[in-house]
């Protein structure tokens, strides 16, 4: 196997987060604005920042990007400042610690690009126990972009700073379980695994263009295959 860099997305792919984010976001914006917080906006496969604008649009914020920029950094540091508290809430998918050790075996570069901000990637995470394999510093985050597709040269870059190595083209993979992530590897030419382990069935995730999908991570050889796109 060449050089590979494989970046997770993490809710309903590697963990599942309890609703952590949710509450967290409904005590920054009490924090912020003195009052509760009654809807946010839809989330699955988008970024803390397109989210964060929705939802302050919905709660009748004026002026809302005015705040969005404030609301990630205390958002942040809610996130750190939990310590294991977070583990009340987050567990880990099955198979999701297998996975990520059989590709670290295998000698692939792995982190992760998600929509969380990284202060509360890194709290789930830790919490769910599958930090150790994947480099966050190489990772892209949902502050950087509104857009998911904007965050795999992100992660591209700092990846070739690291190890040296360019990462073009289908030697990116991201793993993810809604049609957001599909399309943020298909716009980048990176390599697309749709994982049908959140609220998107896997027919979806094959109509938005996967190269592969599987049901879940539990069967960790067919995960390798699937990834490092070996027969």
């Amino acid at each position: 196997m060449g050089e590979l860099l494989v970046l997770w997305d993490v809710d309903y792919t590697l963990l599942s987060a309890g609703g952590l984010g949710n509450s967290l976001y409904e005590a920054v914006f009490k924090d912020l604005f003195g009052r509760d917080l009654t809807a946010i906006a839809p989330k699955a496969g988008r970024t803390d920042r397109a989210i964060l604008l929705d939802t302050l649009e919905l709660a009748g914020v004026d002026s809302p990007a005015a705040y969005v920029d404030d609301f990630m950094v205390l958002l942040g540091r809610r996130a750190a400042a939990m310590d294991g508290s977070a583990q009340a809430y987050v567990r880990a998918l099955p198979g999701a610690a297998a996975a990520i050790a059989a590709l670290a075996a295998a000698g692939a570069r792995q982190s992760v690009l998600t929509g969380n901000v990284r202060p509360l990637a890194a709290a789930k995470l830790a919490a769910a126990g599958l930090g150790e394999h994947l480099d966050l510093d190489v990772g892209a985050y949902g502050d950087v972009h509104e857009v998911r597709a904007e965050l795999v040269p992100v992660a591209r870059r700092a990846a070739r700073a690291a190890y040296g190595s360019d990462f073009g083209g289908r030697s990116t993979v991201l793993v993810g379980d809604t049609p957001l992530d599909v399309a943020a590897a298909l716009d980048t030419g990176a390599r697309a695994v749709g994982v049908a382990t959140g609220s998107f069935p896997a027919a979806d995730l094959v109509a938005a263009g996967a190269h592969t999908v599987l049901p879940d991570l539990t069967d960790t050889s067919r995960v390798l295959a699937a990834i490092t796109a070996r027969p």
